[in-house]
């Protein structure tokens, strides 16, 4: 596997790497701490799984645009009639006129009709970020799920109240929008796996400023498919808050070195990234991780090593001054992606 030379490494923008005793190709001098272990190979303790979608509809949640569209048109019972009067005068208009031409429900889907079930997801996910949904004259004729039920009944805040409206809308709503699995990840043989439940991440209960994060990871499969993801530098969601997008952290795809910045104001590929080496490693494989990050100077080095006893070879760097003390994640880019990690520890403070 070819090496990256001085001249490459030194004008990569991640001197600071050096100083941890990486050199060209990966190789770690020295490790003067002890690792610690992030996942016990059989539970998620320590972890906290959260979903995106456990807060918000996407289009592919519409399951039955017409049903919908009918329903919502013609305020056929009353949580009809109030998410109609919550809908934007346009879309309501074009929700009747979609309704008054479809006698059963389309064989598929026109981009007519992809735009209109986008613009009634954005409407849905404006409606339940509050105030609560429910009302019990509203929902009298409405059999609430067990879950449902159990999140009422404790009068939820923030998060955990958009994810309750998310729900009252669904057991209103039963054949038009999409019943969302509930757990993004697992343990499956001894790893962790993402279900493809929805876009989403599972994250460290711990913060992690200067650190060697090491891990061993495949991508299994996806539809659509996107590269396995890590993310560094996140921001920790206070209790009942709507946590940011992927944590707005910075990304590292793995194990070929793709890469986002999801801080706040950027979403974007980012001008901080190096690539130092594309490998030609196949995702499906079993690869081996190492993430040197330093949150206080905004540095960061992937190398990754595949076979996993092969040499560790530098694949991506990141340097910018707004790194930041945060917690450690794994992201589920979008529904049907499998990913699967294990052998996941961290050391502190690497010399």
């Amino acid at each position: 596997m070819r090496r990256i030379s001085r001249r490459t490494f030194l004008g990569s923008s991640f001197l600071a790497a050096r100083a941890w005793g990486i050199g060209a190709g990966g190789t770690q001098a020295s490790s003067a701490n002890p690792q610690i272990s992030l996942f016990d190979g059989a539970t998620l303790d320590g972890w906290i799984d959260v979903e995106n979608s456990a807060t918000s509809f996407s289009s592919s949640d519409v399951a039955d645009l017409a049903g919908l569209a009918k329903k919502l048109s013609e305020k056929s019972d009353p949580v009809s009639a109030y998410v109609s009067s919550q809908l934007d005068d346009s879309l309501r208009a074009d929700l009747a006129a979609f309704a008054s031409t479809i006698t059963q429900p389309p064989s598929g889907t026109p981009a007519d009709e992809k735009a209109l079930a986008s613009a009634l997801v954005k409407n849905l996910n404006k409606l339940i970020l509050g105030p609560l949904v429910y009302d019990r004259s509203r929902f009298q004729n409405i059999v609430l799920r067990p879950e449902t039920q159990a999140l009422l009944d404790q009068n939820p805040r923030g998060a955990n109240l958009v994810h309750l409206n998310k729900l009252l809308l669904q057991n209103a709503f039963p054949s038009g929008l999409s019943r969302n699995e509930s757990k993004g990840w697992e343990v499956k043989i001894g790893a962790i796996a993402s279900t493809g439940a929805g876009r989403g991440v599972l994250y460290t209960e711990r913060d992690f400023g200067r650190f060697r994060l090491t891990f061993t990871m495949r991508h299994v499969s996806g539809d659509p498919d996107h590269q396995a993801c890590v993310l560094i530098f996140c921001t920790r969601p206070q209790p009942d808050e709507i946590p940011l997008d992927a944590l707005g952290g910075i990304q590292f795809q793995v194990p070929k070195g793709g890469h986002w910045d999801y801080r706040p104001g950027h979403n974007n590929a980012g001008a901080d990234f190096t690539t130092i080496f594309k490998p030609d490693f196949d995702p499906h494989q079993w690869s081996r991780v190492q993430i040197v990050a330093d949150a206080s100077s905004g540095t960061a080095l992937m190398s990754v090593a595949q076979p996993i006893d092969a040499k560790l070879v530098d694949v991506l760097s990141f340097n910018n001054a707004a790194g930041k003390v945060g917690p450690i994640a794994l992201q589920m880019h979008n529904a049907g992606l499998f990913d699967e990690y294990k052998d996941i520890a961290v050391e502190i403070g690497p010399t």
